[in-house]
């Protein structure tokens, strides 16, 4: 059995699991208008934060702050939005706030912070109707506002909201999906994403979801087999758009509460883009802008406190490697999950934008098992 056999998602099953992280959301839809932001706001005193940009096509603000060679080590908030570069910002209704808080990075006397906010977005212009329709300050004020008041572990909203209003995954319906996991050590490893990808999230000769598990049939009311002749007809018949080289981006968050330095940090958010391509294909492509931030909280210790006590000095190298071990293969297993449930979370979308079938209307599945 491995670790991530012995896994088990946490309470919640949503990056809230990790204890202090906070998700609010804010949207607009109808009259034009179908787009949003997503605020992570991180306990007080901010969070070792990182990021891994992979995709050619990337809208981002502050992420050079996030390099382990930098000054700031300590993150707030992070911010997921629509509105290509229009919608970054977002990121300056959050830096208010956290400022009115007196939360960011001290440069002088009591209220004197420059609050660092990292921020990426995802295209989705013109998909509600109005090209300038898109998030701005009052946005981000209002999702890092949710944020603040959600109860903490409380379950995340998914589907179209936040980021994912007016996010298309390979032309079905995208949208926010989360997912966590509880590592036998305790540690909990969760993740966020906004799926918005060029690629497909469907194999389109039969459907079947490309990061789906059979173990994984009970969380999300299907399995990996292909779905039946009938459906299998469907998916040949490519939605509308599909054939078009749109522009996208998917955007993530993996959270732990284990102590990170920044450069494990960072190895986190590259190697959780595995998870991404688990679950879409092709992935990372110039049309996307894919971006993974990582966030530790640092409330849990790596290793127990007498481990390397009871054990030979020579390998406390390799007990940390192999705790850190577990917590990147946890995230890549959660970004996964959290891509499929974005998208088994997601509605359908009709309007004068385009047609955004959603996977589980074109395929003909209920929702059950609370996916």
């Amino acid at each position: 059995m491995t670790v991530q056999d012995a896994a088990r998602p946490g309470p919640a099953n949503a990056l809230t699991d990790v204890a202090g992280v906070r998700v609010g959301h804010a949207q607009r839809t109808g009259g034009g208008w179908l787009t949003g932001t997503t605020v992570v706001l991180a306990p007080a005193g901010g969070a070792v934060t990182a990021v891994d940009v992979r995709g050619g096509g990337p809208g981002t603000r502050e992420t050079d702050a996030l390099d382990p060679r930098n000054l700031v080590r300590h993150i707030e908030a992070i911010v997921l939005t629509g509105g290509s570069a229009y919608g970054l910002d977002a990121a300056g209704g959050v830096a208010e706030w956290l400022e009115e808080q007196g939360r960011g990075f001290r440069v002088g006397g009591p209220g004197q912070v420059v609050p660092v906010v990292p921020a990426a977005a995802l295209f989705d212009l013109g998909r509600g109707g109005a090209w300038r329709a898109r998030p701005d300050r009052g946005m981000g004020r209002a999702a890092v506002e949710a944020a603040a008041a959600q109860q903490e572990g409380g379950p995340v909203a998914q589907g179209c909201v936040g980021a994912g209003t007016g996010a298309v995954a390979g032309g079905l319906k995208g949208g926010i999906g989360t997912a966590s996991t509880v590592l036998p050590s305790g540690t909990t490893v969760a993740a966020l994403a906004a799926v918005n990808s060029a690629g497909s999230v469907a194999d389109p000769d039969t459907g079947a979801l490309w990061g789906a598990r059979p173990d994984w049939e009970t969380e999300f009311g299907l399995d990996a087999r292909p779905p039946p002749a009938a459906v299998r007809d469907r998916a040949r018949q490519r939605p509308a758009g599909a054939g078009e080289q749109p522009m996208n981006t998917t955007l993530a968050v993996v959270a732990t509460d284990a102590a990170l330095s920044r450069s494990q940090a960072h190895k986190l958010a590259g190697t959780a883009h595995d998870g991404l391509a688990r679950a879409i294909r092709p992935v990372h492509l110039l049309s996307d802008g894919d971006t993974v931030f990582a966030l530790a909280t640092g409330r849990r210790p790596l290793l127990p406190p007498d481990a390397l006590a009871t054990s030979d000095p020579a390998f406390g190298v390799h007990q940390e490697a192999g705790a850190v071990n577990a917590i990147l293969a946890a995230g890549a297993d959660v970004l996964t999950r959290a891509v499929l449930h974005a998208v088994l979370s997601a509605d359908s979308v009709h309007g004068p934008g385009g047609d955004f079938p959603s996977y589980r209307e074109r395929f003909g599945i209920p929702r059950r098992n609370g996916a």
